[in-house]
């Protein structure tokens, strides 16, 4: 907790990050309601509202998935300063370092939902299920959220310098985010890209979402595959089976690479 309480204390003197941070999903929200929606068939209904409604869950595990990148650029940088040497020193668990710091980025996560939340409702965005549904999606996409920050975690211990961090963290995400049922109805994918969409763990949490919110379009049949079934539970299989292997290999890394 000490360590989540200092990295919290760089962020907010640091307030750019935070604003850059908002402004790629805020342009995702704008560009695709308006730019794609009514073109984008959803269901058996082209209206912008339906498109708005089932793209915006989408939009939030697409937030909370590229702050990946900003945890393991700020590991790595950590690292090139010398400063996990000096952690090092002290009488603390290995763990104790990379767990501080991805519970400070969780906290970052969830300020940058709520603004991403606020900015979606001003642009027509609305849920359909009582509060404690709501919370209950908001919660999964922010679990995937922690799941893919150790997955940052174990990039910034694996590169040297924070800029290939940032690199590293991002190339993959695209794929993993674009292959998916964020932005389409993945059964108009290719068989073989469809196939890919409906067992990616982003699509699960992305699913779940809408299931929660009540943002399933009139007429939208979820394939047969068992993820897009039980999204919900394919979400939390899913985003703890990443915390386990990638913390289990980031504590090892930090092992290894700081000794």
């Amino acid at each position: 907790m000490v360590i989540a309480k200092r990295n919290l204390i760089r962020m907010s003197r640091i307030p750019e990050m935070l604003i850059f941070g908002l402004i790629q999903p805020i342009m995702f929200v704008v560009l695709f309601t308006y730019v794609f929606g009514g073109s984008i068939q959803v269901g058996s209904s082209t209206s912008t509202q339906a498109y708005r409604e089932f793209l915006m869950a989408g939009i939030f595990a697409q937030t909370v998935t590229f702050a990946t990148a900003g945890a393991g650029a700020g590991i790595a940088d950590d690292m090139h300063k010398g400063l996990i040497d000096r952690f090092r020193s002290l009488p603390m668990a290995r763990g104790a370092v990379l767990t501080g710091r991805t519970i400070a980025d969780l906290v970052q996560t969830a300020l940058t939902l709520v603004v991403l939340a606020v900015v979606a409702l001003i642009v027509g965005w609305r849920t359909h299920e009582n509060l404690g549904k709501v919370l209950a999606g908001f919660g999964l996409l922010l679990l995937l959220g922690y799941a893919f920050s150790w997955i940052g975690a174990l990039i910034g211990l694996s590169v040297r310098t924070p800029e290939a961090a940032t690199s590293g963290g991002l190339i993959w995400l695209f794929p993993l985010t674009f292959i998916s049922n964020a932005f389409v109805d993945a059964g108009h994918l290719p068989d073989f890209l469809r196939h890919i969409a409906e067992w990616n763990p982003f699509s699960a949490t992305v699913q779940a979402s809408r299931e929660l919110f009540g943002n399933l379009p009139p007429g939208f049949n979820a394939s047969g595959a068992w993820p897009m079934q039980h999204p919900v539970v394919a979400s939390l299989i899913w985003s703890v089976a990443i915390i386990l292997v990638f913390r289990t290999l980031a504590v090892r890394k930090y092992r290894s690479a700081t000794a």
